[in-house]
């Protein structure tokens, strides 16, 4: 090209440096999507063998008892924790005893403490099982016992940190408890290690993704236990199968008409029976109940009415007048039995099998031995008391114990029949009256 050509077109360098330039852009563009792809997989491996390793240690966190129970909760925002999302978890069923006489009932919602939920939720805690919160664990409970009320079957279900590697979507594998060479962690003896002596884990059971512990069960059975004394016990076995079926319980129970608008209920088996157990010549007996379902205090007045009529104050009819709602509608006034000797024995589902390994169930054996051998140390406490006490006219002089030669004692109350007292408000008054309550709430709200 000569210099006449050269003057002839000036822009042609520019155009050849822009051309360079943009070639050079396109490739350190394609440079920078290689780069990210490259970070994005190394990240990729590096999240992956945070987990393992983290995995790793509360495998043996959850193994060793002792490091388990001591060892420090993760902060949120600790870089060792592990998103909720990348740890293996499984859908379990939980079998619990308790003791319930230190708790103000099962449920923690009361915001009364102790609970027995609450303690439960603390081991969960403890031992890490727990993934996420309560909110995230998809919990349920079968029932909630009163304060005071025992149990030796009650049920929960939840997620719980698990060694099995299949996809949280894979319900086959949860409930046959595919979990590869590893074995699952053991639920039963972990627990029962960062729980109160009073509330032992007794099974766990893989449980499908729809089973729920409340609706799912089909049957649950009480026991409450009593002494004999002078109660008539065929009149009260009389009187009890009269339960049996389905009927309306409204005055057998406490009534909740802001949540509950159903009162009927099948009751399947009812049955009075001594024990083995007996104290200076009295029987040990219990009352044993099974149905479907049991509204809130419902146990305690059908054993508060039985009562009556095992003394012979009321007549074994009685129990037909209270179940005819229409005959009856409003339920006379009458004292609960006591909630401690309540018991709830079992609750029972289709297709949940608990199991308890070897080492834990001798675990459980050995610690309802010596609870069992504690308590009964503390009734012979009592008893020697009981011995030791000092006689009546020792502690009374003449005058207090006698009134013009007559000894004074202590009335007895007359007792007046069930039918005679008066009563409680209707199912159908307490729900008149709630309604203008509700309406000032809606109108607050608005």
């Amino acid at each position: 090209m000569t210099i006449s050509d050269a003057k002839s077109d000036p822009g042609g360098d520019d155009r050849d440096s822009e051309i360079a330039k943009e070639t050079e852009l396109v490739f350190l563009r394609n440079r920078v999507k290689e780069l990210e792809v490259e970070n994005a997989k190394l990240l990729s491996q590096v999240s992956s063998c945070q987990c393992q390793q983290m995995e790793v240690k509360h495998d043996r966190s959850l193994s060793d008892s002792s490091s388990l129970v001591r060892r420090r909760r993760v902060r949120k925002g600790d870089k060792n924790s592990i998103p909720s999302h990348l740890i293996s978890k499984r859908y379990v069923a939980l079998k619990i005893m308790y003791f319930g006489k230190r708790f103000y009932g099962f449920s923690a919602e009361a915001q009364m403490e102790p609970s027995i939920e609450s303690e439960v939720f603390k081991a969960l805690e403890r031992t890490r099982l727990l993934v996420g919160d309560k909110k995230d664990s998809c919990y349920s409970r079968c029932g909630r016992t009163d304060k005071g009320v025992s149990s030796t079957g009650q049920v929960i279900a939840l997620f719980l940190r698990s060694r099995l590697k299949s996809p949280p979507g894979d319900s086959k594998a949860q409930v046959n408890g595919r979990t590869g060479e590893r074995p699952e962690y053991d639920y039963v003896r972990v627990l029962n290690r960062a729980l109160p002596d009073d509330i032992r884990v007794i099974g766990w059971s893989p449980a499908p993704i729809d089973f729920h512990a409340r609706f799912s069960c089909y049957a649950r059975e009480y026991k409450y236990f009593f002494w004999r004394q002078n109660l008539n016990l065929s009149a009260m076995d009389f009187a009890g199968k009269k339960f049996i079926g389905e009927h309306d319980f409204r005055n057998f129970c406490k009534m909740d008409v802001a949540n509950v608008h159903c009162y009927t209920r099948r009751v399947t088996f009812f049955e009075v029976s001594p024990c083995q157990n007996s104290h200076e010549g009295d029987q040990l007996c219990t009352f044993t109940m099974r149905g479907s379902a049991f509204l809130w205090h419902q146990i305690r007045c059908m054993v508060a009415v039985l009562f009556m009529i095992g003394q012979g104050v009321e007549s074994v009819d009685v129990i037909d007048t209270l179940l005819d709602t229409k005959k009856t509608p409003r339920k006379p006034q009458y004292l609960l039995a006591s909630e401690i000797p309540l018991v709830l024995r079992t609750c029972e589902f289709e297709n949940v099998d608990f199991i308890c390994s070897p080492g834990a169930a001798e675990s459980l054996r050995s610690h309802f031995k010596n609870e069992s051998l504690t308590y009964q140390l503390e009734s012979v406490i009592y008893q020697e008391a009981l011995r030791n006490c000092l006689p009546l006219s020792n502690n009374v002089s003449t005058e207090e114990s006698s009134c013009n030669g007559v000894e004074k004692k202590k009335k007895r109350a007359e007792h007046v029949p069930l039918l005679s007292r008066p009563t409680e408000p209707s199912y159908e008054e307490r729900t008149a009256k709630l309604k203008p309550r509700k309406e000032e709430t809606l109108a607050c709200v608005v």
